[in-house]
């Protein structure tokens, strides 16, 4: 049995992320809990509120990709243990989050000494952490500077409102004799590998303090705010999907719609989900049911069984309103308690900012080309459902009483003696209990997209067009899943975004012209077409050289969250299209 426990112990592991965000100088999007220290054994146990660091990512502010790292930093000097300790790399949350493996690495760990010691991230029985002195700290010249340096990135460029950094908890412990170094999110995956072995060993130091160091006080990066107990211990889902995350954001970056914790499109299907945790057992004799109040409507999740002190995603599958509006989306249940009670949403409407019709005489002197967004594609989720059954186990109950009998032939004269037996009048009784099984649901998504000179343009040659002339747009979706149709959405958007803007400032809402699955996505008609052809107008002024399309497909929804994929496509520019017309004198 050991044997087969280190196989686990040495190759199955998981992982959780979170989030925190400020202004460099900055502001703070984190917040944080917990307290109290359970110090464990010799076999575990976390030697001291001082073996803590900090993962730090650098991302772009507007399109949310990775820049550099993640690095990790300690004030703690670990030379003596580091290249024996296990880690499982320099992965964040945002890369679990999309589909990253959990990986083990036995040795070797990396890290970088801060020179001006980072203030204590995570909670002790002995002192606890300040997050005004977090927020103070990574907001500082000192700190950016700090992170650009091992970054390669110019501090003036890392400050300028481009970039965010990603702040995640690192703790250092002592599992099954060993050192290991873990994110929150990793802790998160590990402890749901061995079943809860990690949790049960270090239930306030992991559970609590790690759990509770860092989240968000703001959505931000596709990350919903954390809105639940700060002093109790989390479950596993919460630490892998919400918590043990910080986002610095520095002055002058884009704004941001944190103030939501989600945005939908109208007219759409979307799945609304949170987390419903439960100390004690919630078995089939009296089940769960969760209500999501939305719009003037009530929707339930009924029938959920949890085993004891665990959790479980729950979720409502609903329709958008037809029009852009703001939403309160409020939660409930009548058993366990719900990592989030009330979301509030931001409905839009891609379609209120198409492109303009391109002039013949628009001009755009110093028109450099952008550079392609750096989109996160997430690809696969997966959740699950615990269903639970009666497990039968007869028990004897013995019930003793004495049954009197009367004096016979052979009892002499005068006999007192009692005449009697003891008879068991017990019962069987199932004295059983319920087994409980998670069953496992994964979506995928995958996608293509191609654009090709449209077939009115005269002088297309392949895949070469002079400029003026117009393009088509073909996008495919298809989203793989076996589980029931409550649980999931089909792909049902796909924006396109044009260089001439810089991909930000105009964009087209494609028109699913085959739904399902797998889905396909065409321009609409333009109203600028003569023939009313689905194309998009290149300008007029646009230089020779590679023209680019980028494209997101989105509102894949499960309840893990929406997939999405982020796609481009290239035709080559030469020429103009004054080139193809010819003047000549009147006779």
């Amino acid at each position: 049995m050991k044997k087969t426990f280190m196989v686990v112990f040495l190759t199955l592991i998981m992982l959780l992320s979170g989030t925190l965000t400020a202004y460099a100088e900055g502001s703070g999007n984190v917040d944080g809990g917990g307290g109290g220290l359970n110090q464990g054994t010799k076999a575990y146990n976390w030697p001291g509120n001082s073996y803590q660091g900090v993962r730090v990512t650098v991302v772009d502010a507007e399109a949310g990709g990775i820049v550099a790292g993640p690095m990790d930093f300690s004030n703690k000097n670990l030379s003596s243990v580091a290249g024996n300790m296990f880690s499982f790399g320099k992965v964040s949350k945002m890369q679990y989050r999309n589909g990253a493996a959990l990986t083990l690495q036995t040795s070797g760990y990396t890290y970088y000494t801060p020179d001006n010691p980072m203030p204590q991230i995570i909670s002790s029985n002995s002192s606890k952490a300040s997050i005004a002195q977090i927020k103070r700290y990574f907001c500082s010249e000192g700190a950016a500077s700090m992170v650009a340096g091992k970054a390669g990135i110019d501090v003036v460029t890392l400050t300028n409102g481009s970039y965010k950094l990603v702040i995640e908890p690192v703790i250092y412990l002592i599992y099954n004799n060993l050192y290991f170094a873990m994110t929150t999110t990793e802790a998160g995956l590990y402890n749901r590998m061995v079943g809860g072995d990690l949790g049960t060993h270090f239930p306030t130091v992991v559970m609590k303090n790690l759990a509770l160091a860092l989240f968000l006080e703001k959505a931000d990066l596709g990350f919903p705010a954390y809105t639940g107990s700060k002093t109790t211990a989390r479950s596993t889902d919460e630490m892998i999907q919400t918590l043990g995350i910080g986002i610095i954001i520095y002055k002058g970056a884009p704004p941001t719609e944190a103030e939501y914790d989600a945005v939908y499109r109208i007219d759409t299907d979307v799945i609304t989900s949170t987390t419903l945790s439960t100390t004690d057992e919630i078995n089939n004799d009296a089940k769960a049911t969760v209500t999501f109040s939305i719009g003037g409507r009530s929707y339930q999740m009924s029938g959920v069984v949890i085993p004891e002190n665990g959790s479980q995603l729950v979720w409502v599958k609903w329709h958008t309103p037809s029009e852009p509006c703001e939403i309160t989306i409020n939660i409930s249940t009548n058993k366990g308690s719900l990592a989030t009670t009330t979301i509030r949403a931001n409905v839009v409407d891609l379609n209120e900012n198409p492109t303009p019709d391109p002039m013949a005489d628009d001009r755009y002197n110093g028109y450099s080309r952008p550079s392609l967004p750096a989109g996160q594609n997430v690809t696969s989720l997966s959740w699950g459902i615990w269903r639970c059954w009666w497990h039968t186990n007869w028990v004897w109950v013995s019930d003793w009483d004495w049954e009197s009998g009367s004096h016979s032939s052979s009892c002499p004269a005068g006999c007192t003696s009692g005449h009697g037996h003891w008879v068991d009048n017990g019962e069987w009784e199932d004295q059983g209990w319920y087994d409980y099984a998670l069953d496992t649901y994964s979506a995928s998504l995958s996608a293509a997209m191609r654009i090709t000179p449209d077939e009115k343009n005269p002088t297309a040659s392949g895949s070469t067009l002079k400029s003026g002339y117009g393009i088509n747009m073909t996008a495919t979706a298809d989203m793989r899943s076996g589980a029931p149709a409550s649980h999931i959405t089909q792909v049902q958007t796909c924006v396109a975004y044009f260089p001439e803007f810089h991909y930000t400032d105009y964009w087209r809402l494609l028109e699913p012209t085959s739904p399902g699955y797998p889905a396909q996505f065409e321009f609409q008609r333009n109203e600028y077409s003569t023939y009313n052809r689905r194309t998009h107008f290149t300008p007029v002024w646009f230089p020779d050289g590679n023209y680019t399309v980028y494209a997101q497909v989105i509102d894949a929804w499960t309840p893990a969250g929406m997939l999405q994929m982020h796609l481009n496509d290239t035709l080559t520019i030469h020429d103009n299209l004054f080139s193809d017309w010819h003047v000549r004198p009147l006779n």
